[in-house]
């Protein structure tokens, strides 16, 4: 069994002032609002309603909190650049991210979902550089690969490890897909990897069950 379907909701906040003690690790996801990411969350969970889906893009306004332990959170924060919202709304959220990603020192990685037919978009980025600049590892995760046949799915991947260099970090990139749990595995490492987890972790969990 998954470490990560011990997670649990554990509180959402409208900005970084409101969140818990900062302390333990944490590793956020973050995303356009229609970048998959509620369903990425709940397909990692096992968990259908964790995360919310939403037919309308953007309804998730607050930063979401998941406990795994005492000491690991999973972070959902708000979606951004697809949402039909003011743009005081749109302003709010992106100062809240970009303060979120400079001071919050308990982050230790951040997953930025992208669709994988449009990946890079211009908050994308911005996003990734505010990351970079805090010396925060990323992990650009291409959702939705099961949209596209495995050629082109290479293609596209080849195509954005490239363009990530360009970001001159610690920035991994990876295609996943929420309906057929393409590339799971290796979003589960690199997050056992941030939350400084390892193999023995889990050994010891099924003994204890």
């Amino acid at each position: 069994m998954s470490y990560y379907t011990k997670a649990k909701f554990f509180t959402s906040a409208p900005d970084i002032r409101h969140l818990k003690d900062d302390s333990g690790i944490e590793v956020a996801f973050a995303g356009r609002s229609n970048a998959g990411k509620s369903s990425a969350l709940n397909t990692l969970t096992r968990q259908k309603n964790l995360a919310r889906t939403s037919k309308t893009p953007g309804r998730t306004q607050l930063i979401n909190v998941f406990e795994l332990d005492d000491n690991l959170r999973l972070v959902d924060l708000p979606g951004y650049g697809f949402a039909k919202v003011p743009m005081a709304t749109k302003l709010k959220w992106q100062k809240s991210l970009g303060e979120y990603l400079q001071k919050r020192k308990s982050l230790k990685g951040l997953v930025v979902l992208m669709d994988i037919r449009h990946p890079f978009k211009d908050l994308d980025q911005d996003l990734i550089h505010w990351a970079v600049d805090a010396g925060i590892p990323v992990l650009a995760l291409l959702t939705k690969a099961d949209k596209l046949k495995s050629g082109k799915r290479k293609a596209q991947l080849l195509m954005a490890q490239e363009a990530a260099l360009a970001f001159m970090g610690d920035v991994t990139v990876n295609t996943f897909s929420s309906l057929n749990r393409h590339g799971l595995p290796e979003l589960e490492q690199m997050l056992d990897k941030w939350l400084g987890r390892t193999t023995s972790d889990d050994d010891e969990a099924v003994a204890a069950e």
